[in-house]
C-alpha cells in the first residue's frame, strides 16, 4: 500500500532539496518519507543477545559507513505550492535552518513538544526548523495525523516536516536528535529485559546516528531506561563526540524545584543550583546540599533535615510511579516541557552562578564518580549548544553515600548489556529492580 496517494492536480509540483544558503530562504515543505526496506550494506541487524548470554563471540559496535544521499520524496499538501520568500520583510534576519529528529514521534510526548519546537519557544523566534519524525510500520498512519496537525498550525519557523520509519532516512544530516520513542515495561517483564530490548532500539539508532547525522549532532535520549539507553547509543555512534549525548534527568530536577518550594512558601523561581545526581530511577539523588532558595543553602531556608534526606528525597524518587496511579498514564506533558527546558539550557547562557542538570556521559569528571557510564550531574552550558561540568560542589557523607549507591546500579546496568556496548559477555546481576519513573 502507497503511503501517501500521488497529487495529481497541476497545482502541485514536486519538491527540491536546497542548498545550505537557500534553506533559510526557502518555502515551507513537508514531504513523508516511504517506507523501504533495509539494504543489508547500510543497516546491519542487530543479533538478539539475551543478558544471560554466555557466547564468547561478542563483539565491539562497528562503525556503519555512511549511507548513500536520498533523494526527495514527493511533497504533500500546500507545503508543494513554493514560494519566494527572498523578497518577504520577516525572513531576512532568520538563522540557517536547522534539522531536529524525533523518535517516538506519534506518541503523547512528542504530541506536546513537536509544537513547542515549532512554535520557535525551544530554539528562537528567528530560527527555521525542519522536522524529522520517526516512527513505526504501527504507528505511520499516526505520523501522518501529527504531520497535518503540525501543517494546519501554520508555524512560519516550520520549513519542513517529514516522516519514515527507517532511522537512516530520519537521521539524515540531524542536528538535533530527540530520541523519546521506547518499549514500555509490561507485566512481569524483568529489569533486565527491558534492558536488552530497549538497548537493542537504540544500538540501531546508534548506528543510524552515526552513518548519517550530523558529526556534532546533539541526542537527547528520554526512553527509559533513560542512562544506559544513552551508553548504548553513543558507544554505537563513534564518530560523534561521546559528549554530545545526554539523557533526560531534567523533569526530576524540575520535580525537586517544586517541592523545595511549596516547602518554604516561594515560588519556584526562587529555586536555583538544584542537582539530580546518578540514575533515572529510584536510586536517583535530589541534591538539597548545593540547592539554593533566595540565594540562601537550602539547609538554612528549609532546617528539617529529616524531610529533606527522607520526604523530599523519596517524592523525587517515586514521583513518576504516583502521577502515574492518579493519571492512569505515565507522565507526557511535563516530560515535553522538561525536555523543551533541557534543549533551551544548551542553547541559552546559563545565569551567573547557576547549574542545571544533564545525565552525560562521565569521562574526566571532577566528581571521582566511576568514568564510562552516563551519570546525572550539575552542568553549566555558554548557549552554543555544548557544557562543562560544575566544579564548586560540595558533598557531605549522605550525599556520597547515596551517590555510590546509584553510581552501583549504573554500573550493574552497563554489565546488563556489556553485549551491546562492546565489552563481551553480558552478566546481570542488578542490585534489585527498581522501577524506573514512568517504565510501567
Amino acid at each position: 500500500m502507497a503511503v501517501v496517494a500521488e497529487l495529481s492536480s497541476p497545482s502541485y509540483t514536486k519538491a527540491t532539496r536546497l542548498n545550505s544558503s537557500q534553506l533559510s530562504l526557502s518555502s515551507n515543505h513537508l514531504s513523508y518519507l516511504r517506507r523501504k526496506s533495509f539494504r543489508p550494506n547500510t543497516r546491519p541487524r542487530n543479533v538478539t543477545v539475551s543478558c544471560s548470554i554466555t557466547s564468547d563471540q561478542v563483539q565491539a559496535p562497528i562503525a556503519v559507513p555512511a549511507a548513500e544521499p536520498k533523494s526527495k520524496t514527493e511533497c504533500y499538501g500546500v507545503f508543494c505550492l513554493t514560494y519566494d520568500l527572498r523578497a518577504e520583510e520577516e525572513t531576512k534576519a532568520w538563522k540557517k535552518l536547522i534539522n531536529i529528529a524525533v523518535s517516538g514521534a506519534a506518541g503523547m510526548i512528542s504530541n506536546h513538544l513537536l509544537f513547542k519546537l515549532a512554535s520557535g519557544e525551544v530554539f528562537g523566534p528567528d530560527q527555521p526548523i525542519a522536522l524529522k519524525l520517526l516512527g513505526s510500520e504501527r504507528s505511520f498512519q499516526a505520523l501522518e495525523g501529527v504531520a497535518m496537525e503540525l501543517e494546519d498550525s501554520l508555524y512560519p519557523l516550520l520549513r519542513e516536516v517529514s516522516i519514515g520509519i527507517d532511522p537512516y532516512e530520519v537521521f539524515q544530516d540531524a542536528e538535533w536528535a530527540l530520541l523519546i520513542g521506547a518499549k514500555p515495561r509490561g507485566p512481569g517483564m524483568e529489569r533486565a529485559g527491558l534492558l536488552d530490548i530497549n538497548g537493542q532500539i537504540f544500538a540501531e539508532q546508534g548506528k543510524a546516528l552515526n552513518a548519517v547525522a550530523s558529526r556534532n549532532v546533539k541526542v537527547i535520549v528520554v526512553g527509559n531506561p533513560c542512562n544506559t539507553n544513552t551508553l548504548i547509543c553513543l558507544k554505537n555512534a563513534p564518530n560523534i563526540p561521546a559528549k554530545n549525548f545526554h539523557a533526560l534527568t531534567r523533569l526530576d530536577e524540575n520535580r525537586a524545584k517544586c517541592q523545595l518550594a511549596l516547602k518554604a512558601g516561594v515560588f519556584y523561581d526562587k529555586v536555583s543550583n538544584m542537582t539530580i545526581w546518578g540514575n533515572h530511577s529510584t536510586t536517583q539523588v535530589p541534591d538539597f546540599l548545593n540547592a539554593r532558595i533566595n540565594g540562601l543553602p537550602v539547609k538554612e531556608v528549609i532546617k528539617d533535615r529529616k524531610w529533606l534526606e527522607e520526604e523530599f528525597t523519596e517524592t523525587i524518587q517515586k514521583r513518576g510511579g504516583v502521577l502515574i496511579k492518579k493519571w492512569g498514564r505515565s507522565s507526557a506533558a511535563s516530560t515535553a516541557v522538561s525536555i523543551a527546558d533541557a534543549i533551551k539550557s544548551l542553547v541559552t547562557p546559563t545565569p551567573e552562578g547557576d547549574w542545571f542538570s544533564s545525565a552525560v556521559h562521565t569521562n574526566g569528571n571532577p566528581y571521582g564518580i566511576a568514568e564510562d557510564t552516563v551519570f546525572s550531574m550539575p552542568c553549566r552550558s555558554k548557549g552554543d549548544g555544548d557544557y562543562e561540568l560544575v566544579k564548586d560542589v560540595i558533598f557531605d557523607d549522605y550525599l556520597l553515600k547515596r551517590i555510590t549507591k546509584t553510581e552501583a546500579e549504573l554500573l550493574a546496568e552497563k554489565r546488563c548489556v556489556a553485549h551491546l556496548i562492546g565489552e563481551g559477555i553480558a552478566f546481570c546481576d542488578l542490585p534489585e529492580d527498581t522501577m524506573l519513573p514512568g517504565e510501567m
